[in-house]
């Protein structure tokens, strides 16, 4: 595709646009002391390795490749521990290698993973009893505390975001290329998980599989030693690039292009709240060159998602954008297949993947936020449905979920209740699937793949119950 010149973009015209879910800073001088020392600091990630995403997702915009991205709801200072960062990562390997099997094609990986700290809300203030004070915003803004000296947004936070953001990229490259992702140790942890799992029958010949797979590639001399493709693998990271003035102190000019690319994060999105076609979140999307994501809600305008694709992809190159589908079990055969249509009929080169967390989300009797895992399965199939129909590409799946056995969703294999809520309700914002019901999405996904390219596309048996 032939390069389009940007028109009246700059790292900060994105202040002339109204903007939403912005925090409300204070202290002005002090923000802009810290945006300072944030553009002297050194990317936490490269140019290299945002093309490189960018080709493997113009992959999965063909079919010929398959694209998970996961992680937490929101990362928090205060859990900020090499286990948890390991956990999580082992989990996303593990996902992906039974991914992998099921669509027969590479998976692209993709974290929530080295600065989602921050988090839009539906209202500005909460209440609690008498008081009134601004939202909690995500750890990089301000504090889950409600007192009014944690709920002020301090602009240090930023600075202690892009700090933590760095360990942790430095721990998941180590973990990538430095063998703890080699396919064989990966394998051996799915064989534990299934040997726990009450629907281990249901899994025992998929493994079986990957396992007679792997045992003809040594055969044949493809081995760790051999191979690096088996010892290490590729790794990216992503957040909502929600917080404008961290996100414009991050961006860089790319040595060796001359373009500018937003350095906080390999894959940057505009969420469900912050995607109107003139706001500040698409100009500033617009100007960098990274693999950008926009969320598509129930009540997403097909004019509003054409205008943005517009903008944020003149030259309509492949990879360049992700349509992210939040719409819900009950509402995704409804409203998915007309935007489906419309992108269709633009021509607009697209990955679409399914997130199947934020439309199934529901408040217990007792105040409780909570997603149902059969509804979470369902909206994938559904999502795969609708993609058939219409002669389109179901590019992969997004999960809110952590590596730690948390209890905040209901349901799976385990048959977790609202009773069990209590157990473990550990996050701040959404609730996430826990490492054993993320591995069983796994599972169920790929099943429902391998029914697909038989022809044969089902409901597993166990989300229709």
């Amino acid at each position: 595709m032939p390069d389009v010149p940007l028109r009246d973009w700059a790292p900060d015209s994105w202040r002339t646009r109204p903007i939403r879910q912005a925090p409300v800073y204070p202290d002005a001088e002090r923000l802009a002391a810290f945006e300072a020392r944030l553009r002297r600091f050194p990317p936490l990630v490269f140019a290299g390795e945002a093309r490189r995403l960018k080709a493997g997702l113009a992959l999965a915009s063909e079919g010929r490749a398959f694209v998970l991205q996961g992680g937490d709801c929101a990362e928090s200072f205060a859990d900020f521990t090499a286990n948890i960062i390991r956990d999580t990562f082992r989990v996303l390997l593990q996902m992906a290698v039974v991914l992998t099997f099921g669509a027969s094609l590479p998976v692209v990986k993709i974290g929530r993973m080295a600065g989602q700290f921050a988090k839009p809300r539906s209202s500005d203030n909460e209440t609690v009893g008498e008081e009134t004070l601004p939202s909690y915003r995500g750890d990089i803004i301000n504090g889950p505390e409600f007192s009014a000296a944690a709920r002020l947004p301090d602009p240090a936070r930023m600075e202690f975001g892009y700090f933590q953001s760095a360990s942790t990229l430095n721990l998941l490259r180590a973990f990538a290329s430095g063998g703890y992702a080699d396919l064989h140790g990966v394998h051996r942890w799915n064989l534990d998980f299934v040997a726990r799992s009450p629907l281990a029958e249901r899994y025992q010949d998929l493994c079986q599989r990957i396992d007679e797979t792997l045992s003809f590639m040594a055969a044949c001399g493809l081995d760790s030693q051999s191979t690096p493709q088996i010892h290490e693998t590729e790794f990216y990271t992503s957040h909502e690039a929600l917080l404008l003035p961290y996100e414009e102190a991050l961006t860089r000019v790319d040595s060796t292009s001359g373009d500018w690319y937003g350095c906080s994060a390999h894959f940057l999105w505009i969420g469900d709240r912050t995607r109107q076609p003139d706001g500040a979140h698409v100009e500033f999307l617009r100007g960098v060159k990274n693999p950008i994501g926009i969320k598509v809600g129930p009540t997403t305008p097909e004019e509003d998602l054409l205008r943005m694709l517009a903008a944020l992809n003149p030259a309509n190159e492949p990879g360049r954008i992700t349509l992210i589908s939040r719409m819900g079990a009950d509402k995704v055969l409804a409203k998915l297949p007309p935007l489906l249509r419309a992108v269709k009929r633009e021509g607009a080169a697209v990955v679409w993947l399914c997130d199947s967390m934020h439309g199934n989300t529901v408040t217990t009797a007792s105040k409780v936020k909570t997603r149902s895992f059969d509804a979470i399965l369902t909206e994938v199939q559904r999502f795969f449905d609708a993609h058939a129909a219409e002669g389109t590409v179901a590019g992969g799946v997004h999960v809110e979920m952590t590596g730690q056995n948390v209890t905040e969703c209901t349901g799976g294999a385990h048959r977790l209740t609202e009773a069990d809520l209590g157990t473990r309700y550990e996050t701040f914002c959404d609730p996430r699937l826990n490492a054993e019901q993320a591995l069983e999405l796994a599972f169920l996904v790929a099943q429902e793949l391998k029914a697909r390219r038989a022809g044969e596309a089902a409901l597993p048996a166990a989300a229709a119950e």
